[in-house]
Order: C-alpha cells, then structure tokens, then sequence
C-alpha cells in the first residue's frame, strides 16, 4: 500500500508543520541573522588583530638594531644595547597581553602572502572570516611612531 501512495505525491502534500516546530524554526532562523549581523569585530578587535600584525615586525627591529650596534665600536653600545633590550621587554609584554585578548575573544591571524607593496592576513573573528592589508610603508611610519612612544613612555617613568 506504501508503494501506491509513494510515487502520487500524497505523502509529500500532507506534510504539516506544528506550530511549536514553526515557532522554533523561525526563532532559530531569526536568531541566526543577529548572530551573523553581530559577529562583525569591534574596533577593539580589529586593533587587536594590528597590534598582532606589528609588534612582531617591532621586535624584530629592535632586535636587528640592537645586534648592529653591539657589532659596532660605538662608545655607547652598551647603553644602547640595555636600552634596546628594556624596549624589546615591554614590546613583548604587550605582544603577550595581546595575544591573551585574541585567545579570550577567540581571534587568529593567518599570514597569507607578502607582495612587494603590501602584507596581507586573514582573521578570524567568533566566526568572521575576513582579509587585512598594510602597506609596508604604512606599516613602517607606525612601527616608527609607537617605538617613539615607546621610548618616551621609558623616560617618563623613569623621570617619576
């Protein structure tokens, strides 16, 4: 008898949906389209996701200064070299900080590829999938600015 009713259409057209079931359905679906409207990364995010990009770049630099200046026969290697060295320790410490913000809120960065002009990444972001560039110029006048920063912030407590 099943193999009447299969091929005519009828099981398919009797098909019915509870109201409970149907109020469900439409939660879920509801639900999910403010999920996806909200898991776009704050500011606060995609600031982590820069600091993650660049101070990486900044302990490199530091480092490949600081290893120039001890090969050199400076008067003052040693002073640049300590100075160089508290540097890299509060650049780490921010390094760890950050990382430590992306674990909590669920961040990664993947490098993609390096052109000539540009370094891109992809993140994720509590499922949001998308790209970040800098342009190496731009990468290097802010890597310049926060060493800056840096060390001015080093003086400064040291003046306290």
């Amino acid at each position: 008898m099943s193999k009447k009713l299969e091929g005519n259409g009828r099981w398919e057209s009797s098909r019915m949906m509870l109201p409970e079931h149907r109020e469900q359905y439409l939660s879920r679906r509801h639900g999910h389209q403010e999920q996806v409207k909200t898991a776009l990364p704050s500011k606060e995010e995609l600031e982590l996701v820069r600091d993650f990009v660049l101070l990486p770049m900044m302990l490199t630099i530091v480092d490949k200064n600081s290893t120039e200046v001890g090969l050199s026969s400076y008067s003052l290697k040693n002073l640049y070299i300590k100075a160089s060295q508290a540097l890299m320790i509060r650049i780490h410490a921010d390094l760890s900080e950050v990382r430590k913000k992306m674990k909590v809120r669920n961040i990664k960065v993947f490098e993609e590829e390096r052109v000539d002009s540009a370094i891109h990444y992809r993140f994720v972001c509590r499922g949001y999938e998308d790209t970040f560039a800098m342009m190496r110029d731009v990468a290097r006048a802010e890597i310049s600015v926060r060493i800056s920063r840096y060390v001015s912030d080093m003086f400064r407590h040291n003046e306290k």
